[in-house]
């Protein structure tokens, strides 16, 4: 530590809190790292669906390629972590990269880190597709920086 305060967290388009219960610690108990996996998928929904007009999941017309995430300190049962997400700039032609933070709602720690990467996908052709205008216009709208945080 350099003694030096934490710099103030930005928040990110789309945000949600999650309660960390019982059942997802694991037996050196703190946050199992498998967990983190199904939070990014309600927050990547969460962002994405509403850009389609609907809240139903089998409305995608994405598909995951990657996912990653880095575990910085460890979570532990009774905690909330406020996950975040936010599109990764530039953004590809047929994919875009989301970004995850899972940090204190109150402070300025973070505690993992998330990266995805997203292929918009026609279903019926079975075939990777453009990123729509709309939803181009609106994930460069959103878009952050990777940089800064660790990417």
């Amino acid at each position: 530590m350099s003694g030096r305060p934490e710099p103030p967290i930005h928040p990110w388009p789309c945000q949600r809190r999650f309660p960390i219960v019982y059942h997802d610690i694991d037996v050196l108990n703190h946050l199992n790292h498998a967990v983190y996996f199904p939070m990014m998928e309600t927050l990547r929904c969460d962002y994405y669906l509403p850009m389609l007009g609907t809240t139903d999941p089998r409305s995608l017309d994405i598909i995951l390629a990657e996912a990653t995430c880095r575990f910085l300190a460890p979570v532990t049962y009774g905690q909330t972590l406020l996950g975040e997400v936010a599109p990764s700039v530039p953004i590809g032609r047929t994919s875009f990269s989301l970004l995850y933070r899972f940090r204190d709602p109150d402070g300025t720690r973070v505690y993992a880190r998330g990266r995805t990467v997203i292929v918009c996908f026609d279903y019926e052709t079975n075939r990777k597709k453009e990123i729509p205008a709309d939803r181009r216009e609106r994930l460069l709208r959103d878009g952050v920086d990777p940089a800064p945080e660790g990417w």
